[in-house]
């Protein structure tokens, strides 16, 4: 029965896993293929078309209850988070906007022990200082650009998820995960809807390329990637389901080097191997918990 436990556990986790390494290719998509400077607009496009979509096909409308923290929830994990993530995307090189949010796990740690009174396994801790310098290693890689509004709001991305993550696990609706995901998609996406019309400048007209980059950030990168990661979040510690969210920068950190020919020296390299074992060491010891 335990051999069983640990392999959908497993499972559980490499497949939440695929959420954040989806994300970690959003920087390079909006930086490559986006209209510039338009943040709110992405964060729009990403979430109202896949939001919708997901209601339509779940057909399950939230509990009179529910309407309250889903508002919360919406804001956290996609409203709120995703215009400082574009915002982020946008000034900062993918890799460094992605690193910020390598705080993340600890947030996630401190919440469960200041609330919860549930003080982590001492492995979980130390794995998150070390995932974080790691990324710091990253961060002193020749070429990072500090731009001090692309940190903020990276900063405050990471803050705002690791928030909704918490809450996401602590609340629970009841609702089947595509209608939760859905729901949520559709309340950020109005949120944002303002704030791409008044800020934000209008879009142009579109290559086929930007059309695909677009489609892609809603259909993968919020459809797909959510729906994933709030399924983790049923089923895996809150700490577990953030350790793994290192991934998006390590994603983002590759594909700029693959892609971009952006530098790597020999200590980027020895921060991506410290921040792999960090994610491994922190899956190990929430597993080892459950």
């Amino acid at each position: 029965m335990g051999t069983e436990s640990q392999h959908s556990s497993g499972a559980d986790a490499w497949l939440t896993a695929l959420a954040p390494v989806i994300w970690g290719s959003t920087y390079i998509v909006t930086t490559e293929l986006l209209p510039p400077d338009r943040p709110f607009t992405a964060a729009l496009i990403r979430s109202l078309p896949a939001g919708l979509l997901l209601v339509l096909y779940a057909r399950r409308l939230p509990a009179r209850g529910d309407w309250g923290r889903l508002l919360v929830l919406a804001a956290l994990n996609l409203g709120f988070f995703q215009a400082m993530l574009f915002i982020a995307a946008y000034r900062l090189p993918g890799g460094l906007a992605a690193v910020v949010g390598a705080i993340q796990p600890l947030l996630v740690i401190a919440m469960s022990w200041a609330v919860d009174r549930r003080r982590p396994p001492s492995l979980a801790i130390g794995a998150g200082v070390t995932g974080v310098l790691g990324m710091a290693a990253l961060l002193l890689s020749p070429g990072a650009v500090w731009d001090p509004v692309g940190v903020a709001a990276a900063l405050a991305g990471a803050i705002s998820m690791a928030a909704g993550t918490y809450l996401a696990r602590r609340w629970q609706t009841g609702m089947p995960v595509l209608a939760l995901t859905g729901w949520q998609l559709l309340i950020a996406g109005l949120m944002l809807l303002p704030l791409a019309w008044s800020v934000d400048a209008p879009l142009p007209a579109l290559g086929m390329g930007q059309v695909l980059g677009y489609a892609y950030l809603s259909l993968a990168g919020a459809l797909l990637a959510y729906a994933l990661w709030f399924r983790g979040i049923a089923r895996l510690s809150p700490v577990a389901v953030s350790s793994l969210g290192l991934l998006s920068p390590l994603t983002a950190v590759l594909l700029g080097w693959l892609l971009l020919d952006q530098a790597m020296g020999g200590l980027s390299l020895l921060g991506l191997l410290v921040v792999l074992g960090s994610v491994l060491a922190m899956q190990l010891a929430m597993s080892a918990r459950r």
